[in-house]
């Protein structure tokens, strides 16, 4: 089989068929080996021209309270009061780095979604 870059759609959709193909594939045989190297190229194409960005900060936040059943007044400790809550969420006031700090350990919210 010949490994070439993946550099269009084209390409991409032939090397996931291959993929596709080899998916049983033993480790530690050549069509192992194949399988590790064309996953390593679509992952590779993948990042490239499908990357995700980082979410918003305050939607991250919105995103966290709503999977904890969490009200805004439920974070006022964290910002430093319900007025400051308030002006955080609503996009008046930026985050701190203590606020970022107390959100991440607190609520566990990745901080690269906090610093973006």
């Amino acid at each position: 089989m010949n490994i070439k870059p993946i550099k269009n759609k084209k390409d991409y959709e032939a090397a996931l068929k291959t993929i596709d193909a080899l998916w049983n594939a033993k480790p530690d045989t050549p069509e192992g080996d194949m399988l590790d190297v064309m996953v390593i190229l679509v992952e590779a194409y993948e990042q490239k021209n499908f990357a995700i960005d980082a979410p918003d900060p305050i939607e991250a936040i919105k995103f966290r309270m709503e999977q904890l059943g969490l009200k805004q007044s439920d974070l006022a400790e964290t910002f430093g009061g319900k007025n400051r809550a308030s002006e955080v969420l609503s996009g008046k006031r930026n985050l701190t780095v203590d606020m970022m700090k107390k959100l991440h350990k607190k609520y566990n919210i990745p901080a690269e979604s906090l610093l973006a």
